[in-house]
């Protein structure tokens, strides 16, 4: 089923890539020949979408590859690095098409508002399918491929509506300002995607488990003193990496330490936990990763 999962997910990539890319191509032409700063704007988007979606389909095909003896986890962490590719270059795109934009607000310029309806209809049938494709991805990459997929979708629907104005009153202005709302817009949405790739890579907690609740309940465990030296982070924004060590009673059997790594193992499933490393100490015992200086929590 996870091996089912991956291949889809590869497979809704590279068809949103042929089409936003074979689109690109239009949007550049057409933007052109309207003189709309809007549609060149979104060609501007296309085309880094059009460059992050070749290098997300290369990343997530490259993470299902096995784990070596050099990357132990695996190359599950590779379709991170695309998401923050994907992201950075978005975010440059939207700042680069700002530039542009504003000054035509200043000294608009005539448009062929026909072109622009056109345009728009067809950016909307065309980026609607790719979100389609793309709906429901789990993954973090997936999420942000589809995502600036669906803010082009958006942004065509707008420049629909606003091409329409102007077809009714004809104010040429409306196209560089549509350019500026829509380039924000982006610009609010991407920013958190880096932010979470980038607590990612600096292994913290992963936000939706609480590390307090974690020791609370592994406490709770009969048996069990304490719990110490935790540590949990993230591969790639699903799969959760967590260690700890974990204090017996001195006088614990060593046939009940089986029981108890059952109990921690169902416990840590429950909090999204894949790959859990205990080390048991009995009262005591010396914390092996204590050096006497700082607390061992």
């Amino acid at each position: 089923m996870l091996a089912h999962h991956h291949h889809h997910t590869a497979s809704n990539i590279s068809v949103a890539f042929f089409l936003n890319l074979g689109f690109t191509v239009v949007e550049i032409i057409g933007g052109l020949l309207t003189n709309s700063v809007a549609i060149l704007s979104d060609a501007v988007h296309d085309l880094g979408d059009s460059v992050t979606l070749a290098l997300s389909w290369y990343f997530e095909k490259l993470s299902h590859k096995p784990r070596t003896e050099t990357l132990t986890y695996g190359y599950k962490r590779f379709s991170l690095v695309g998401a923050f590719i994907s992201s950075v270059i978005l975010l440059g795109g939207s700042v680069f098409v700002l530039t542009r934009a504003v000054p035509r607000i200043i000294h608009p310029e005539d448009v062929h508002v026909d072109g622009m309806i056109f345009m728009a209809v067809l950016g909307v049938a065309v980026n609607g399918l790719a979100v389609l494709r793309l709906k429901g991805g789990r993954k973090l990459n997936e999420r942000v491929v589809m995502l600036h997929l669906l803010e082009d979708a958006i942004g065509w629907v707008a420049v629909l509506i606003v091409s329409l104005v102007m077809k009714i009153t004809y104010l040429p202005v409306l196209d560089p300002i549509l350019s500026v709302v829509i380039s924000v817009f982006i610009i609010s949405k991407i920013i958190p995607n880096i932010k979470e790739a980038v607590r990612i890579f600096l292994q913290y907690s992963p936000g939706g488990v609480d590390i307090h609740k974690v020791k609370e309940e592994i406490e709770g465990i009969q048996d069990i003193v304490e719990a110490h030296d935790i540590h949990l982070w993230s591969v790639d924004g699903n799969h959760h990496i967590f260690s700890c060590h974990i204090v017996l009673r001195k006088d614990l059997p060593l046939s009940q330490s089986h029981k108890i790594k059952e109990e921690l193992r169902s416990l840590l499933k429950r909090f999204d936990i894949s790959h859990p490393t205990v080390e048991f100490e009995l009262e005591d015992e010396p914390c092996s990763s204590c050096d006497g200086k700082e607390p061992c929590s």
